[in-house]
Formats: C-alpha cells, sequence, structure tokens
C-alpha cells in the first residue's frame, strides 16, 4: 500500500520477535497521543500493564497484523473471536507510530481487520475505542454500541458494526 506521500507500506504476519518494537510503537502513542486526552498518570499506568508479555498473550487468541515501512514497523492491528463467539469479533490493539498519523495506514489497517475471517464470518464486530480515536472508527462504520455515547469502566466508548452475511 502507497501511502499519501508515497510511502510504501507492507503487511506482514506477526513473529513473536516483533513484540518488543510493537509495545514500544503503542507506549509511544499512549505517552504521545492518547496522553492529550487521559493524562500522563494514566498513560504511565497503561504503560506498565501493556508490556511485552501482555502483547504475546493478545497474540495467542487474535490474528495479529503488522505494517511495516522499510525496516520499521509502523503499525499494528489485531482482531479475535468476542469471548469464543462465533457471530461476533472484536477489533484489538490497533495502533500507528505516531508520526505516520494522518497517512492512510489507520484506514489500511481496518481494511486488513475487515478482510480477515473473523471479521467476515462475524454479524457484529466491537471496538473498544479511546477517546482519541473515536472519531475515527465512527467515520469507517462504527456506532456506539446500544446507541450509549459514554466512556466504560476502562475509559473506552464502546463501538459496534452489523454486518449481514451472506
Amino acid at each position: 500500500m502507497k501511502l499519501l506521500n508515497g510511502t510504501e507500506v507492507i503487511t506482514k504476519p506477526y513473529r513473536e520477535e516483533d513484540a518488543e518494537e510493537i509495545v514500544r510503537l503503542i507506549h509511544r502513542n499512549f505517552m504521545e497521543v492518547n496522553v492529550k486526552d487521559y493524562g500522563e498518570k494514566v498513560m504511565a499506568a497503561l504503560s506498565a500493564m501493556h508490556d511485552v508479555n501482555w502483547f504475546k498473550g493478545v497474540a495467542e487468541y487474535a490474528h495479529v497484523y503488522v505494517f511495516w515501512n522499510e525496516n520499521k514497523i509502523v503499525g499494528v492491528g489485531s482482531i479475535s473471536s468476542f469471548w469464543g463467539s462465533l457471530t461476533e469479533s472484536i477489533l484489538l490493539t490497533i495502533f500507528v507510530l505516531p508520526e505516520f498519523h494522518g497517512q492512510g495506514i489507520g484506514s489500511y489497517i481496518i481494511n486488513i481487520l475487515e478482510s480477515d475471517e473473523l471479521f467476515l464470518r462475524a454479524e457484529r464486530i466491537e471496538i473498544p475505542a479511546s477517546i482519541t480515536a473515536v472519531e475515527f472508527y465512527r467515520k469507517k462504520g462504527y456506532e456506539y454500541k446500544n446507541g450509549i455515547k459514554e466512556l466504560d469502566d476502562e475509559q473506552h466508548y464502546r463501538l459496534e458494526k452489523f454486518r449481514i452475511n451472506s
């Protein structure tokens, strides 16, 4: 995929050796981007909880896609069954390297996740959206779950999209 500035981004399957770089990318988003909506204390605590072992755990149950520009990971996204359901899935860990924000990688990640078998088999797809990202996901067709526009206990908006399987 070519970005708006002509830069090439390629998608590769997750490998365990990618975990450290992915976690650094996530932490940078927490501390450089999400910090504006949540504050430094909350983001530092979240960063401490989201370590390499946490991410390796996610990779055990989710389909993880890694997005590369040359030799650098510039994005990550994953999809999983929603609590083991065959008809519901959840989008997780969608992050783009801060200096690549606004160049189309986030939309590309959503497109890749929405072509995954776990999305295609689902009737309903949920996403826990940060304050920072909620409008981005709404532009991608996700709406407030049950019409409720308020933060949950994890300080996310719960969004969902319904699909009609053919």
